[in-house]
C-alpha cells in the first residue's frame, strides 16, 4: 500500500481489477485503519474477495536495503512477500522502495538454481508494439553469464505472454559491429550466440529498442535504468512541446482540434500507465514493482500484469528453462 500516494490510489485500482475479474481474490497488506475507509465504495460481492492483513510498520523511500532486512519484518512489504513465500497468495505487487523490495524479495523468495540475481524487466513501446527490456536497475554491474541468464528469462516471458515461440533477443551495445563494446558485453555476445535457449540476433543500439529490432533487449541494470528514465523524459518532453505548439497560435489551435483524435491515440499508445509494472524475474514467486507515482489506472495495469504472469506460470517456466540450461 506504499508508493507516492498510498491507499488512495492502490485500493481504487484493486477494486477496479477485482470488478473486472470475478474470480480474483485480493489481500491488502497495510495499516488496517488507513485502508478500511477506501474500501467503502466497493460492492459487497467484491468485498467478499478482499482480505486485509494488518501491518504495523512501513518501508520508507529513504530506507536502505540492509536496514529493512534487519528491522522491517513487520512492514507491509515484508508481510506481503511472506504471504507469497507461504503460498497463501500467488503474487505480490508493490509501489514502494525498489531497493528494499529487491532485497526482501531475494531474501524471502530466493532465486531458482542457475540464477545468480533477479532482473527487473518491463515492456517498453516499440514499432512492433513493445519489447521486453532487462535489467532495468536491479544489478548495476553484470558479468557475461548473468546477461545470458537475463536473456533466457526475458525470452521465457516474451514467449509466454505474447505467444511468441521464438522471440528475438538483442544485446544492447554502442554499435552493431563485433568490435564494439566492453569485454563483458563481447563475452556475453559469444555466450548468447552459442546458446540454444535463446534466438540471439546480435547487438542492438539504443534506437533499435524503439524501432522493434528485437523482442527482448538485454543489458546491465545501470545502462537499462538510464535508458528507461531518459526515454520517459523524452516522452514527457514531446507531449509538452506538442501541446505548447498547438496552443501557440490560432492556426495551431485549429490544427489541434482537427488532429485531436490522432493525438489522443498517440497519447494512449505511449501512455506510461499502459506500461506500468516491472517484473522481478528469477525469483521463486511472482513479484511486480509498480512505479511509485502511478495513478489508479497505472497501478491497475501492474495488478493485471501480476495476474497474467500467475496464469502464464512465468516462474515455473523460468525454472524449467534453467533446469535444461547448461552454461
Amino acid at each position: 500500500m506504499g508508493g507516492d500516494f498510498g491507499p488512495r490510489i492502490t485500493i481504487p485500482a484493486a477494486i477496479r481489477v477485482a470488478n473486472a475479474s470475478p474470480k480474483l481474490e485480493l489481500v491488502l497488506v497495510g495499516d488496517q485503519e488507513q485502508l478500511q475507509p477506501y474500501l467503502a465504495s466497493a460492492e459487497s460481492s467484491v468485498l467478499k474477495r478482499i482480505r486485509v492483513v494488518h501491518a504495523s510498520d512501513v518501508v520508507s523511500m529513504q530506507d536502505k536495503p540492509a536496514q529493512v532486512l534487519r528491522s522491517k519484518q513487520q512492514s507491509s512489504m515484508w508481510l506481503a512477500l511472506e504471504l507469497v513465500k507461504k503460498g497463501e497468495v500467488d503474487a505480490c505487487v508493490s509501489a514502494g522502495n525498489t531497493g528494499a523490495l529487491m532485497a526482501m524479495g531475494k531474501f524471502l523468495l530466493k532465486t531458482f538454481p542457475g540464477i545468480d540475481r533477479p532482473a527487473i524487466c518491463k515492456p517498453v513501446p516499440s514499432a512492433n508494439g513493445h519489447c521486453y527490456m532487462l535489467d532495468l536497475g536491479a544489478n548495476v554491474k553484470c558479468h557475461s553469464e548473468q546477461l545470458l541468464q537475463f536473456a533466457v528469462m526475458g525470452s521465457v516471458l516474451a514467449s509466454a505472454v505474447d505467444n511468441n515461440q521464438a522471440p528475438t533477443v538483442g544485446l544492447l551495445n554502442i554499435g552493431e559491429e563485433d568490435i564494439k563494446g566492453n569485454e563483458q558485453v563481447k563475452l556475453a555476445s559469444r555466450l548468447l550466440a552459442d546458446s540454444d535457449q535463446v534466438n540471439y540476433i546480435g547487438y542492438v543500439e539504443g534506437d533499435g529498442i524503439y524501432h522493434g529490432a528485437a523482442d527482448v533487449v538485454v543489458c546491465d541494470g545501470f545502462t537499462g535504468n538510464v535508458v528507461l528514465k531518459a526515454s520517459e523524459g523524452v516522452a514527457k518532453l514531446l507531449a509538452i512541446r506538442v501541446e505548447s505548439i498547438l496552443k501557440s497560435s490560432w492556426y495551431g489551435r485549429i490544427v489541434g482540434q482537427i488532429a485531436r483524435p490522432l493525438l489522443l491515440e498517440w497519447q494512449t499508445q505511449f501512455d506510461p500507465a499502459r506500461y506500468n509494472g516491472a517484473s522481478f524475474l528469477g525469483l521463486q514467486g511472482t513479484l511486480i514493482k509498480s512505479h511509485g507515482g502511478a495513478d489508479a489506472e497505472g497501478f491497475a495495469f501492474a495488478l493485471t500484469m501480476a495476474k497474467e504472469q500467475v496464469e502464464k506460470q512465468i516462474p515455473l517456466r523460468i525454472n524449467e528453462q534453467f533446469a535444461a540450461l547448461t552454461l
